[in-house]
């Protein structure tokens, strides 16, 4: 019996959440809904300029959010994600433990990432992302003994994007693969997979047993339109593979099933880890005796509810009860 449902590989970043208006985020001139890198100058720049306005803190990054959810779904988790030793790394550390998340990477000097949410009426997020000390995370932070304790290592996409982070992924996966743990990859954004398109194919023609993407990024990955053809020709090479479709559900694809996931209605307030949250919900579902099925269905509703309010954590989690009752 494994330690550890899920051991997360990604970025340790602090987010910080607030709601803007369009003229704002036309003022602040940066790309709407997307993800953007910027330094610590700029960040600061933003943070200024919305002084006054309501900001809401948590530890976060897209695979911490995933693993936050499995946790808080009541699975067994552990991440590794790097921090400086200032303020909001040990914030940081502080709220994954708190959430009973297992985080052992040595803190390092410097500054701690963080990501700056801006969140228009249209429920749109734009992120502004400074990686910091996040973005050193080195094969030397990534534990074997760790890892060999999970079930599944679930690795964020993004950490492609950076030389030592992409490193450090590899590992985790090459560990994986020797004592037989499962992977789970997100892709994460499109962006990435026009720079890392070959690694990604590799991956999931390789070790990647489950696959996590969007529709947009499905089309990318695959060059076809409609999302059962994405999803079967990632399936051609991934044991399984979860396709969101945002307000339409998703399909997951195992064993040469195809099995469609409806969609839950939701007043969208902040689309903002939206796919983190339902990733935990499949995660979750997988690692603690759910079918593919009934994971699809407790994802879809996990995800609908964090769309229903502000911040990729739930506000209010799911009880066992509520699981019982959307998986029975």
């Amino acid at each position: 019996m494994s330690e550890y449902n899920v051991f997360g590989v990604g970025n340790a970043l602090v987010d910080v959440q607030t709601q803007v208006s369009d003229e704002t985020l036309i003022e602040l001139d940066f790309a709407k809904g997307i993800m953007t890198l910027v330094d610590e100058q700029t960040q600061q720049r933003v943070l200024s300029r919305l002084e006054g306005s309501n900001l809401n803190r948590c530890a976060g990054g897209s695979a911490a959010n995933t693993i936050i959810g499995i946790a808080e779904f009541g699975g067994t988790t552990a991440y590794a994600g790097k921090v400086a030793n200032d303020e909001i790394g040990e914030f940081f550390l502080k709220d994954l433990r708190e959430l009973g998340v297992t985080i052992e990477v040595p803190q390092s000097e410097g500054q701690s990432g963080s990501c700056v949410v801006l969140i228009t009426e249209d429920a749109q997020r734009t992120m502004l992302t400074n990686l910091a000390v996040s973005g050193t995370l080195s094969p030397e932070d990534i534990n074997e003994e760790e890892i060999r304790k999970a079930e599944w290592i679930y690795v964020e996409g993004y950490l492609f994007a950076g030389e030592s982070t992409k490193a450090a992924a590899r590992k985790a996966i090459d560990i994986a693969v020797q004592h037989g743990v499962k992977v789970a990859l997100t892709v994460s954004d499109p962006f990435l997979i026009e720079i890392c398109r070959d690694e990604f194919w590799e991956l999931i023609e390789g070790p990647v047993d489950l696959l996590f993407c969007n529709l947009e990024e499905a089309r990318s990955l695959t060059k076809k339109h409609d999302p059962a053809d994405c999803a079967q020709e990632i399936h051609q090479h991934a044991a399984a593979v979860a396709l969101t479709l945002g307000e339409d559900g998703s399909l997951l694809m195992e064993g040469n099933r195809l099995i469609p996931i409806e969609g839950v209605s939701v007043k969208a307030v902040d689309t903002t880890g939206a796919g983190d949250m339902y990733a935990a919900g499949i995660l979750y579902g997988i690692t603690n005796g759910l079918t593919w099925k009934q994971a699809g269905h407790l994802a879809s509703h996990a995800a609908a509810r964090v769309v229903g309010q502000l911040g990729a954590r739930l506000e209010k989690p799911f009880t066992a009860d509520e699981i019982q009752s959307l998986t029975s």
